[in-house]
């Protein structure tokens, strides 16, 4: 008689089944309609392939199309190895390298022969019509264990020596798992930890698109060979990827590197690789949410300090960023270079200093500074501070990914029993923002704690449930916001609660955050003088609602399509007029405007007034009021608002410059607020 397995599924039942089983089986048993809706399943937890068998008493949870995120990473893993496929059935002699699933789709790196050269875009289409005919063949996905030699053995007969190398620098004691894909002699395999679907048939052949090609270095070091990486988005259906390419079609219109060209705000290049040339409207539209965040961190009860760009090695070493993060900051030399024409320009002997990546080890200094008592907390540290890290240049991307920011970083020392309380106040002034700069929708995250890790487990049980404690406390904790705990993806010294926007197209952005770290008050000897006399460790708050000023730029251009509200507009009003005779009113004009505190430009170009108004519609400017011999002699002015087509409305000089000044004011300042 057969060994018998129980089978704990989701609604508490407990099914019996021979060992041998899998969770194809179980659907089967359950009904026909689970049977083939199942995809794959999570047993005890592990999301693994339908056709894997129980290795004992098991928690089972099916997995089907309904089960978006398990069946969008499945589809896009199998695409990924139906790419490499194709690829690999058109140009024979192709290496195969890595092809992970991606937030949209997938890609994979290739090697392909000197004679046959790099991919290109032109490729990508045949290779889709091939991938689509593996896809068509329905071929059978099967896992099978291997051992490691075996694994490099087989790749080295094959001519793939990127495999070969990679499988024998995986673990000691971790199975190694081969992918068959069809039948017989002829069936292509790859080195994979899977999951993937029971065969080529299940993906949807029209749910998939091929992107785009790129360089990309093997296991990402310059040194090691230049591989073809192809790019592709994949979802469960036609209807979802009809909705996706929709989605970048609009995306690309949003992009922030267009708008900010066509806006004159910023530009970016090689001299400075991740660094921001901020141009003057660029940098007043900058100016104005740095000045709207420090209002609101004024009024919040923080104090904006200023600190050092460099510091000692051994500071960032007592702080367990040297150890943890060395390899992406900028490290300098404490030496003056030589001048000597034939001479190293460094001697390798002197004290190394490091370019800080982050505020926070310089704001435990500051609060180290004489003694604190704790009647004094919480004391909240704001800096604007200016920050690098030596991010690859091919993770760089516009100013969403740059080498040097500033974040709106704050630092918040509490004593313990104060810390729910000043979680929640953030939460609820990060609200605030979020709504003032028109972002109606975010989700809130907590990440919990990795597998390396500085602190005690008791510490870290106490850091999770205080934010756990204090969304529940602010009343987001709800589906509304769409709370989720993320095992895992806690920073090394701490908790923390992520904040990701939803933007204008559907997008989401993690950008806000707040860190409960005991970490480093201990690593740096941080303390305050308790009622009773003695020493305590604050609890220190790590926490920014932007992120950096850079990204967060880049998302508002994105979202509000360069059309920024009044108070934000670089350029909030440009005068423009029809006829040279209306020069000297529209001089006038802006100067009342000016005088009322907005910001404005005069166009009095002999142009005609339709290219004016396209050009300045281009410039994302919000008004464009024009004047012609009518207006300067009734007074009055033309107002054309950006997107309004043709429409404009002639208003009297007074009244317009009432309603915009009124428009133009910043919302923590409006009638009402504060």
């Amino acid at each position: 008689m057969s060994k018998m397995f129980k089978i704990s599924l989701p609604d508490g039942s407990v099914r019996e089944m021979p060992e041998g089983s899998t969770p194809a089986d179980v659907a089967a048993a359950i009904g026909p309609g689970l049977a083939k809706a199942a995809l794959a399943a999570r047993v005890d937890g592990e999301l693994r392939d339908i056709n894997r068998p129980f290795e004992g008493d098991s928690s089972v949870a099916l997995v089907t199309s309904r089960d978006e995120r398990d069946a969008l990473e499945l589809v896009r893993h199998d695409f990924a190895h139906v790419l490499a496929e194709a690829v690999q059935n058109l140009y024979p002699g192709t290496q195969i390298t890595f092809g992970p699933a991606t937030d949209d789709g997938f890609y994979y790196d290739f090697a392909p022969t000197a004679e046959r050269g790099p991919f290109t875009d032109e490729d990508l289409p045949a290779i889709e019509e091939e991938m689509r005919r593996v896809i068509a063949r329905d071929e059978p996905l099967v896992r099978e264990v291997w051992r490691r030699e075996d694994v490099r053995d087989f790749f080295q007969r094959t001519g793939e020596s990127f495999k070969a190398e990679w499988v024998m620098e995986l673990p000691d004691g971790e199975p190694i798992t081969m992918y068959r894909s069809g039948r017989g002699d002829q069936a292509w395999m790859d080195l994979c930890r899977g999951p993937h679907l029971e065969s080529t048939g299940k993906l949807d052949p029209q749910a998939f698109k091929l992107t785009r090609v790129s360089g990309a270095y093997w296991r990402g070091d310059p040194k090691n060979p230049m591989l073809s990486r192809i790019y592709g988005t994949a979802w469960l259906n036609k209807k979802q990827l009809a909705e996706h390419l929709v989605r970048l079609e609009e995306a690309a219109k949003r992009d922030h590197r267009k708008i900010g060209q066509e806006m004159d705000l910023f530009h970016l290049q090689a001299e400075a690789h991740g660094s921001v040339f901020w141009h003057p409207k660029g940098f007043l539209l900058w100016r104005q949410l740095e000045a709207y965040m420090r209002r609101r961190l004024d009024a919040a009860g923080y104090h904006e300090v200023k600190t050092p760009q460099l510091m000692d090695a051994r500071q960032w070493e007592r702080s367990g960023h040297w150890g943890k993060y060395r390899e992406n900051m900028f490290v300098v030399p404490d030496e003056i270079p030589s001048g000597e024409d034939d001479a190293p320009v460094l001697s390798g002997d002197a004290d190394l200093m490091a370019l800080k990546p982050m505020n926070c080890p310089a704001h435990v200094l500051i609060f180290k500074q004489g003694i604190t008592s704790y009647k004094s907390l919480p004391i909240r540290m704001a800096e604007f501070g200016c920050c690098h890290r030596n991010e690859p240049h091919g993770a760089l991307h516009g100013i969403m990914r740059v080498r040097q920011f500033t974040q709106d970083d704050a630092h918040i020392f509490v004593r313990e029993d104060q810390l729910v309380e000043e979680v929640k106040a953030f939460c609820d002034l990060l609200d605030s923002v979020y709504h003032d700069l028109g972002f109606d929708k975010y989700a809130i995250k907590l990440a919990l704690r990795p597998d390396k890790r500085f602190g005690s487990d008791d510490d870290w049980d106490k850091a999770e449930a205080e934010l756990r404690e204090a969304v529940e406390a602010s009343g987001r904790a709800t589906p509304e916001f769409g709370w989720e705990e993320l095992p895992g993806e806690g920073a090394f010294y701490a908790p923390k609660l992520e904040f990701h926007l939803t933007d204008a197209i559907g997008r989401t952005w993690q950008v806000g955050t707040i860190q409960s770290d005991r970490v480093l008050p201990e690593r740096l000897d941080a303390n305050y003088i308790g009622e009773d006399g003695e020493k305590h460790r604050p609890v220190m708050l790590h926490r920014a609602i932007l992120g950096t000023f850079e990204r967060f730029i880049g998302i508002l251009i994105e979202h509000h399509a360069g059309k920024f509200p009044l108070w934000l507009a670089p350029v909030q009003a440009v005068v423009a007029t029809i006829v040279s005779d209306a020069d000297g009113y529209a001089q006038q004009v802006a100067e009342r405007l000016r005088a009322a505190g907005l910001r404005v430009d005069t166009d009095l170009r002999n142009e005609k007034i339709n290219y004016k108004v396209r050009e300045h519609s281009l410039a994302k400017v919000p008004l464009l009021l024009v004047v012609g011999k009518r207006e300067a002699e009734e007074g009055t002015v033309a107002v054309r608002r950006l997107g309004s087509d043709q429409h404009q409305k002639l208003m009297a000089l007074d009244e317009a410059l009432a309603a915009f000044a009124a428009e133009a004011v910043p919302p923590d300042l409006a009638p009402g607020q504060g």
